[in-house]
């Protein structure tokens, strides 16, 4: 459930853009009446439409994620709210200047701030976040957690830049596609081999071969 709570607002944004992008004068009537007095200039080309109506939803969706949990009195994850912070100023930009360039930092920006996190937390926090999140499953060398830890930052230091180079390189539409299934994918396959790497460093139960 808490993935699929993770993932909503990237595949709200997925949907919307896929609707709006394959009906893009629809798009740009509503986007024009719905949202022309947010937008530089007051209107809404059909160009531009299909991401600035994604771009609203997935601010909301965020924005409702958080008042969700606070609702519920659940804690609220640091990360969601870099991720609302980053939505909330370069979604606006993206509104208010009719451009895509500022929603697709985005990624980017989440990544590296991950990366910046676990690299930073063992000298201002004292404490290796891998370790404190799965030490309780766990129990290996700090070597072990040392290296998982670079490999992390490594991974999120890579899918920020991979972000750049098809937000830069390919489609809108492409760059969409990548955002949900290559982005999750991507995170999926590094997390399978975490886990073999992991097995590889498990202590024997007593009794084992």
């Amino acid at each position: 459930m808490k993935l699929l709570f993770d993932l909503l607002p990237v595949a709200l944004f997925f949907v919307v853009f896929k609707y709006a992008d394959a009906h893009k004068a629809w798009a740009a009537t509503f986007a024009t009446s719905h949202l022309g007095f947010m937008v530089s200039g007051g209107t809404v080309g059909e160009k531009e439409a299909p991401v600035l109506l994604a771009t609203v939803v997935v601010i909301l969706a965020t924005a409702l994620q958080v008042l969700y949990l606070r609702l519920r009195r659940q804690e609220i994850p640091k990360m969601l709210w870099v991720s609302l912070g980053l939505i909330v100023v370069l979604g606006a930009l993206t509104i208010y200047l009719k451009s895509d360039t500022f929603i697709k930092w985005k990624p980017t920006l989440l990544y590296w701030a991950l990366a910046a996190v676990i690299a930073l937390a063992p000298w201002v926090a004292g404490k290796n976040v891998l370790k404190s999140v799965l030490g309780g499953q766990f129990t290996l060398p700090d070597e072990v957690w040392r290296r998982l830890t670079w490999a992390w930052v490594a991974f999120f230091v890579a899918m920020g830049f991979l972000n750049l180079w098809v937000a830069y390189t390919l489609s809108t539409d492409a760059w969409v596609n990548f955002k949900l299934f290559g982005g999750f994918g991507l995170v999926m396959a590094f997390m399978v081999a975490q886990a073999l790497y992991l097995s590889r460093h498990m202590p024997e139960e007593p009794g084992g071969q």
